[in-house]
């Protein structure tokens, strides 16, 4: 019986992205941009990071050669799909000289991304959850997402900061993609994940695949699995924090933390944001929104008060919120253990190491 997997052998991959454009989408895809990895339009598979890996640790993040046959073999750069969806910076409307407002329309326009990994699908669902909520959907965030494509790549290559099965989002990519991918020496195995996917793998020149080579590709990413060594101590962790909020280490960590906000702008699930006027000298001004972080002075100030004033109440909000308040608002924890905050963070602070040493015999039920 056939498993619906097809493999596009080696010499046809370029098959892929021709598809994708011909169905009207703009291809994005991780490039090497000034010594990171970004998503960019993709001009043809040559531009993917062939042969390249990533080596990750507390405070450090470089790209290193990786294996020249493989354009996957990495865990995440520093940017996931948010800025995709939610723009870093945009302007929703515009006043004129004599005030009248005029909003600014939401751009969208089709685009396909390949390569997205399990915990950056997980972490769209919950933005998903934030900015289309029934009833108050944010036309900006709603109009970049209605044009989204999404070919995952299930992970096998994971990052000494990844703890994506401790979350369970990964490295197995099960849900929110419209491909799935996997890399093999003969090329790559694709299964469709609902209508729009099979309609890109219909017009690709693709062959059965081999049920061995499907299982050996399986077993790398069980294999990834197995060899991440960081983890929370637990996927609910609301009480154990709440009940802590007086806990020394939050002071020893605030001692390291320089509140730059750099785990929230690398984080795919951060969504805080700020609002600005830009008046011109015409009497006109436009109102913008842009990324902000929960480590600002601004995102606490309430007429005139301050009401967290200091590194440890702003790292203590930015836990508590995340792996704990985020279950009574979305059902489930804000991490989806990509790492990136660990790897990114200038002060080699690991949310995994905080988290224990916090929550260290609460007794929080393991995943």
């Amino acid at each position: 019986m056939s498993s619906g997997i097809r493999l596009l052998p080696r010499a046809r991959l370029e098959a892929l992205p021709e598809a994708l454009r011909a169905l009207g989408y703009e291809v994005l895809g991780p490039r090497v941009e000034d010594g990171i990895l970004r998503y960019g339009s993709l001009s043809g598979i040559g531009d993917l990071p062939w042969g390249r890996g990533v080596e990750a640790a507390p405070g450090r993040w470089r790209l290193v050669e990786g294996e020249p046959a493989r354009a996957f073999a990495w865990a995440n750069g520093p940017q996931a799909l948010k800025p995709l969806v939610f723009a870093p910076e945009e302007t929703l409307w515009r006043s004129d000289a004599d005030g009248r407002v005029r909003p600014e329309p939401p751009a969208g326009r089709p685009r396909a991304v390949l390569g997205v990994r399990a915990c950056d699908l997980a972490a769209l669902a919950l933005l998903d959850a934030h900015f289309l909520r029934p009833g108050c959907e944010d036309p900006w965030y709603a109009a970049r997402r209605a044009g989204l494509l999404l070919v995952a790549v299930h992970c096998t290559h994971p990052a000494a900061t990844c703890f994506c099965v401790s979350t369970g989002d990964g490295p197995e990519a099960r849900a929110g993609h419209d491909l799935a991918l996997w890399e093999t020496e003969a090329g790559w195995l694709l299964e469709a994940a609902g209508a729009r996917g099979a309609e890109v793998l219909a017009r690709l020149p693709t062959e059965e695949a081999d049920p061995a080579s499907v299982e050996a590709a399986r077993a790398e990413v069980r294999a990834a699995a197995a060899r991440q060594r960081r983890a929370l101590p637990g996927r609910d962790l609301r009480e154990a924090l709440f009940a802590r909020l007086d806990h020394p280490r939050w002071a020893r960590v605030a001692e390291r933390c320089l509140a730059c906000g750099s785990c929230t702008a690398v984080c795919p699930t951060c969504f805080c944001h700020a609002t600005d006027e830009h008046p011109a000298l015409d009497g006109t001004s436009a109102h913008a929104r842009r990324w902000s972080s929960c480590f600002t002075e601004r995102h606490s100030y309430i007429h005139g008060i301050v009401l967290r004033p200091d590194t440890r109440a702003r790292y203590r909000q930015w836990l508590t919120h995340k792996l704990g308040g985020w279950h009574l608002q979305y059902g489930r924890s804000g991490c989806v253990g990509c790492g990136r905050c660990i790897a990114w963070c200038p002060a080699a602070i690991d949310l995994t190491e905080e988290a224990a040493a916090i929550c260290a015999g609460a007794g929080e039920a393991a995943p």
